[in-house]
């Protein structure tokens, strides 16, 4: 169970990401869940929540892309179907179908899917599947969203007379129209339509020769707009068939309405999957941006970021197209608390909030960019004091509200707590800040926390280098040029170069060796021994990293080998025993093939049976009583072995035939020109004869006793023509 603080989520800027990711949502209800996501405190939906963003990133590089998840918001539409005797406008039953379509679509695609995507199918078997809605649906309502003509037999029959009088209408207003365009009376637009009725444009001069209903006239008054008497008899009656046919849309809807509200905890749990998924696709448009991924979650409490990048930064960064210095930082049993210490500027802050944002996503079910070999475990509480905490609402000092937000860390700290501490002590003197921030992180180290502080006190970094399991980092600084390099190392404290960066500025040298001299020269000694030991840079720690990545890689591949020898082992067991059902079946063959002999020599049908009885008796004593199911089970593994062994020899032989016509292809001598006088002989032929006469592709062949006429392409050369 997990505890966050709204101050902690303030100072990680965890809103921000949530906002990003609601930004890459597609519906109305996924943005809002987005907005609201919290940390998962049960381990098991955590993981969940993981693997399913993780499943759902994966598609954007695999053939099998995820549906279309969109939908339109219907909470409405089910709150007003739940009330009795309701009923819904067509449009809304075209976006329930929809919904109901979407959701069929994605259930049965994780389900042929699911070894691609297995937690996200195992969320999808938890909602009922059903066509009944779609089908109730599409028996009333087209694609469109219209009511269809077949909805019901009184519809299609008014529908029927509504069409035929919608033609007598336009039949006698064109008769009208032409009779009286015929006698001048029309204006030049000739006709026109009020209150959606088609009407004639008549000049006022003549409205009293038009009958008809006068429904209007224009601005000036100069024309009359006049329905002719023969149309008007038919308007009523379409008006009449009209409202005949809302009553029945009506009808129609409400029974609809009876059918489909059954159903409506399921529309609302169709919606709510729909949303989910929307979320988790957003979580991984998120995580391919950032390059965020899962990283292994142990129990042995050891937080190992690789190359961490803080999300926010590295978005912004990239917008900017500058560089984003990505940060390693690991907590363990043996390493609880690291200090962290440098000039201001350095990037301290910055690695602080990586790690606390980081572990915060990713107990909030988001993928976060680090590298594939990192891991962590998971905290019940992230503490963070971080930034200016002055409270004007309070009327508290930075001072007093720091004060205030050790108190709640000092209740709340223990073995399961992160804890992230910016400019640690300051606010006050700093000898009494300082000394009272070394009680606090000796209380915190004392309750086995873990976490990260930033601080430029030297108590502060030389308590660390004396507890067990706490230590120094440092923000590296390039000394020459005194620019920070936004690079953090573990294992030694930072110099914050006062003085340096004081004589960089253009302080006067004089004055600044003034200052030296008023302080503490242990101090100034203290400070600058760190300063120089931040220039010769231990390699062991590279050198560590680099043996345990190199012994992850060796158990991988030592694994790898296990199980791909494992694999072939089982191969060749299951090659043997081909080979041995082969051998046997050969040996039948042949004792089957003696005794066929036998009785061709001495037609004795009882030594035939005798014998044959005996071959079979044998072969059963051999065999193994199985059941139905393990002999399916035994037949399947065979098929698949005879389609392997059949597949690997067809390969070989392939290759064979290859090899002999490349044989071939280099004995096949080179071909020569023959010509009259030629020693030549039939090809794989041995008498060698001359040859007297070429005509067309035959030749004339002397053999000394006899001639021989035959197509020159039988030939072969054996010797040239001696001249």
């Amino acid at each position: 169970m997990i505890s966050i603080t709204d101050k902690t989520l303030k100072d990680l800027e965890f809103t921000t990401v949530l906002q990003t990711i609601s930004d890459r949502c597609n519906t109305e209800i996924g943005k809002q869940k987005a907005l609201e996501i919290v940390p998962i405190k049960e381990k098991n939906d955590l993981m969940d929540s993981l693997l399913q963003t993780s499943e759902y990133l994966s598609s954007f590089s695999n053939n099998n892309a995820i549906p279309n998840h969109g939908f339109d918001n219907l909470s409405n539409d089910l709150k007003f179907l739940n009330i009795e005797d309701s009923f819904l406008e067509v449009g809304s039953f075209r976006k329930i179908a929809t919904l109901s379509e979407t959701v069929n679509t994605l259930l049965l695609y994780f389900k042929k899917f699911h070894d691609y995507y297995p937690k996200l199918n195992e969320k999808a078997t938890k909602v009922e599947f059903t066509k009944y809605i779609v089908q109730k649906i599409d028996e009333v309502v087209d694609k469109y969203g219209e009511i269809k003509d077949n909805a019901s037999p009184d519809l299609i029959n008014i529908r029927r007379d509504m069409n035929v009088v919608r033609g007598k209408v336009n039949q006698s207003f064109g008769q009208a129209l032409n009779q009286c365009n015929s006698l001048g009376y029309l204006d030049e637009i000739k006709e026109s339509f009020v209150e959606n009725r088609r009407v004639l444009a008549v000049l006022a001069m003549y409205r009293k020769k038009v009958k008809g209903s006068i429904l209007g006239s224009s601005k000036t008054g100069s024309i009359a707009y006049i329905e002719p008497e023969a149309t008007l008899r038919y308007s009523r009656e379409l008006s009449n068939l009209e409202y005949e046919e809302r009553e029945e849309i009506t009808r129609i809807l409400k029974k609809l309405s009876n059918e489909i509200r059954p159903y409506v905890e399921l529309l609302w749990q169709y919606q709510d999957f729909l949303s989910d998924i929307d979320v988790i696709s957003a979580k991984a448009k998120y995580a391919n941006k950032i390059n965020g991924l899962l990283p292994t979650i142990n129990e042995n409490k050891r937080l190992f970021f690789r190359e961490a990048f803080h999300p926010i930064l590295y978005l912004n960064n990239l917008e900017k197209k500058e560089k984003t210095y990505p940060q390693t930082i690991e907590l363990t049993n043996e390493n609880r608390i690291i200090v962290i210490s440098g000039p201001n500027a350095g990037g301290k802050t910055i690695s602080l909030k990586t790690v606390g944002l980081l572990q915060l996503m990713l107990q909030c079910g988001i993928l976060i960019p680090v590298h594939e070999r990192s891991e962590t475990f998971l905290f019940d509480r992230i503490l963070t004091d971080i930034g200016d905490n002055q409270s004007i609402e309070n009327h508290l000092s930075t001072y007093s509200y720091r004060l205030k937000n050790m108190n709640f860390f000092l209740k709340k700290c223990n073995a399961k707590t992160l804890f992230l501490i910016d400019e640690f002590g300051t606010g006050s003197d700093p000898e009494l800040g300082g000394a009272l921030a070394e009680t606090f992180l000796e209380e915190f180290y004392h309750r086995e926390a873990f976490g990260i502080i930033t601080t430029h006190y030297s108590n502060l970094k030389i308590l660390a280098n004396e507890l067990p399991f706490a230590s120094n980092a440092n923000m590296l600084f390039d000394e020459k040029s005194l620019e920070p390099m936004y690079k953090l190392v573990l294992g030694q404290a930072g110099s914050s170069f006062t003085f340096e960066v004081a004589q960089k500025n253009g302080i006067p040298y004089g004055l600044i060796n003034r200052a030296k001299k008023k302080i503490e020269k242990g101090k100034v000694r203290f400070d600058k021994t760190i300063a120089t030991l931040q220039k010769e840079r231990s390699k062991l720690e590279k050198t560590s990293l680099n043996l345990k990545e190199e012994e992850s890689k060796a158990r991988e591949e030592s694994k790898k080998m296990e199980g791909i020898n494992v694999k072939i082992q089982d191969k060749l067991e299951r090659y043997q025993e081909l080979y041995d059902a082969n051998q046997r079946l050969i040996y039948i063959g042949q004792k089957i093939d003696d005794i066929s002999e036998k009785y061709f020599n001495n037609k004795d049908k009882k030594v035939l049976i005798g014998e044959f009885l005996k071959v079979v008796e044998i072969e059963n004593s051999k065999r193994k009583k199985t059941t139905l199911k393990e002999k399916k089970a035994a037949e399947v593994i065979k098929n698949e072995t005879i389609k392997e062994v059949t597949l690997k020899v067809e390969k070989i032989r392939e290759k064979k035939i290859e090899e002999k016509k490349k044989k071939k292809e280099v004995e096949i001598k080179p071909t020569v020109v023959l010509k009259v006088g030629d020693r030549v002989r039939m090809i794989d032929g041995k008498a060698i004869g001359t040859l007297d006469k070429i005509e067309k592709k035959k030749a004339v062949v002397n053999y000394g006793t006899f001639t021989s006429k035959v197509s020159i392409e039988q030939l072969e050369f054996v010797q040239a023509t001696h001249k």
